[in-house]
Formats: structure tokens, sequence, C-alpha cells
């Protein structure tokens, strides 16, 4: 997908390595389906090599830009957020032992990867940090689509008339009573 995330595990020298990456629209844009209509995101991610582990530990700091739930304009949101991972070569891990002793997530590669792309993991750590619900503050919605939104001409709601409710025939059986 996007080359630039990639940890090269096959180089990497014993000891902190550190990279740093700037993620913007485009980062998005090559995931299909995505929310994020924009982004300003710092990555740092410390890689530590020692013997045979890899510990991979990323903070992703910025905001992102999606629609927002209430007025459909955008709405900037802050992301901070990150992950610890632990590369393991080999079979992947039996159920039991998907996490080890310092919580970090394990990521199972074969011997033969010589490669970490980061890509998916920073989308979804990204995707994972946003709120359920994508609203505007009090008072920050367009108050024309409010206007709309609030309006009860348009609704199509009229308290005096229950015949479009499902259940308005069970209501007339009641009264009869």
């Amino acid at each position: 997908m996007n080359n630039e995330f990639i940890v090269p595990l096959n180089g990497l020298a014993q000891g902190r390595t550190e990279f740093r990456w700037r993620v913007g629209k485009e980062f998005f844009d090559g995931f299909e389906n995505s929310e994020i209509l924009d982004a300003g995101l710092d990555v740092i991610t410390r890689v530590e090599k020692s013997g045979h582990f890899i510990g991979v530990d990323s903070d992703i700091n910025g905001t992102v830009t999606v629609i927002c739930d209430r007025c459909s304009e955008e709405l900037q949101l802050p992301v901070q957020t990150g992950f610890s991972l632990s590369v393991k070569f080999g079979p992947e891990a039996s159920e039991e032992g998907l996490t080890d002793e310092h919580e970090r997530e394990i990521v199972c590669l074969s011997e033969s990867d010589t490669d970490l792309d980061l890509s998916q993991i920073i989308y979804d750590y990204v995707c994972l940090s946003l709120p359920v619900q994508r609203v505007h503050e009090e008072g920050g919605c367009n108050p024309e689509a409010l206007k709309f939104l609030n309006s009860e001409e348009l609704s199509g709601k009229d308290d005096d008339d229950d015949s479009s409710l499902p259940f308005a025939a069970l209501k007339s059986l009641l009264e009869k009573k």
C-alpha cells in the first residue's frame, strides 16, 4: 500500500531506532471507505531490538477532519493515541499468548519477512481513537443546518395524526373499551 511506513527489520541495528512520519490526507485516501477527510498527524515510532526481541512503540498526535454527525459540516477532532507491539517470527502465537507481560500486542511475521509495514496499524489506531458520535461543540454547528433539523414543517410530524404510526390501529382498539 504505502511504502513510507515500512520499518526494515532485517537491517535494524541493536538498540533503539526512531522513525518520524507526517500523516496527511493522501495517507487516508489510500484506504477504502475512510471517514477521515483530512489529517495533520505526527507519528513517532521507536523500535528497540535486543537479541530476538523487537519492540515497536508509537505515539500519534495531531488532528483529523471528519463530517459532523449533526450538521454534515467538516469537523476537526484532536487525536492523541499510540500503540506498543512485539514482533515475533514464525507460526502465529496461540490465543492465550496474544499479549506479553508488558501488555503489548503481538505481531507475527513469517521467517522470510524482512519489513514491518505500519500503515494499516496506524490507520486502525487513528480510527479507533475517534469518538463514536462526532459532533461540533454546543453552538459550533452550522446554524442553517440546525434550523432545518429543528423545523416541524419539514420533519413530517403532526402530533394530532397518529395514523402513520405502525400501531395506530391498536390504539383505536384500546380507546373503544
